[in-house]
């Protein structure tokens, strides 16, 4: 009678506390080291240097670049842009969060779906505006603008940055999970300009050349993106009672 074969045995190596390790590493390189190699480089980068061109991440990465400015109210702002399709973006938080992937994953549309928070003047945008493209929320118009601290005519100045989602993917310079713009920053601004002409909600628009001394460059997310430089300011008409 043959001898029975041992049983194999269990390898003693266990699976999870390397998934573990291998999540926590990632975490670490995305959200906490990326980000600060990030901050200091952005410290040196030319349009910084030159003053408020560029919106930057909590993190003190350049974010996208300003190209629009508006003349006119809060109000007249929301009725202009309510006007031809944009709706407010959701505020950030684990539940709008947790919704657009949702939304991502299953192509379903989302008006309202959240921007992430960029920062001017100190501070994060004071409103967030995007239109959707098609019926998931990978694509899609989306708006941050800021009130500056000027006037024109007696009418607040707003100033801010537009551009065209057109994918999500890994951030290039975090490894963080983020939207990917199209480059063609000057498109989306022509596009907004174009739609708000089209509806008779401005009344001119004045251009300010070079604008951005800095024509070109990557956003947080290492998305590439170039300009003519120059930056228009649309002066809003007066909201209807």
């Amino acid at each position: 009678m043959s001898a029975l074969s041992p049983a194999p045995r269990r390898s003693s190596l266990s699976w999870r506390p390397i998934s573990l390790g291998v999540v926590l590493t990632y975490l670490l390189v995305a959200y906490v080291i990326l980000p600060q190699w990030g901050k200091e480089k952005a410290l040196w980068h030319p349009d910084r240097l030159d003053g408020a061109r560029l919106t930057h991440t909590a993190g003190g990465l350049p974010g996208d670049p300003l190209n629009i400015s508006f003349v006119g109210s809060a109000e007249e702002i929301g009725q202009s842009l309510l006007a031809t399709g944009w709706k407010p973006a959701t505020a950030l938080g684990f539940k709008s969060d947790i919704k657009i992937a949702v939304d991502t994953v299953l192509g379903q549309p989302d008006p309202n779906a959240p921007v992430s928070n960029l920062f001017l003047f100190g501070r994060k945008e004071d409103v967030a505006y995007e239109k959707p493209i098609g019926h998931s929320p990978r694509e899609r118009h989306h708006m941050r603008l800021w009130k500056t601290t000027e006037q024109e005519g007696g009418r607040a100045v707003w100033i801010g940055g537009a551009t065209q989602d057109v994918g999500v993917e890994l951030s290039h310079t975090t490894e963080q999970v983020t939207h990917r713009i199209s480059p063609e920053v000057d498109a989306e601004r022509d596009f907004i300009l174009a739609e708000l002409t089209a509806a008779g909600r401005l009344s001119g628009i004045r251009w300010i050349d070079a604008f951005h001394k800095e024509r070109q460059g990557r956003n947080g997310g290492g998305d590439p993106w170039h300009t003519d430089g120059r930056l228009p300011v649309a002066m809003l008409r007066p909201a209807s009672p």
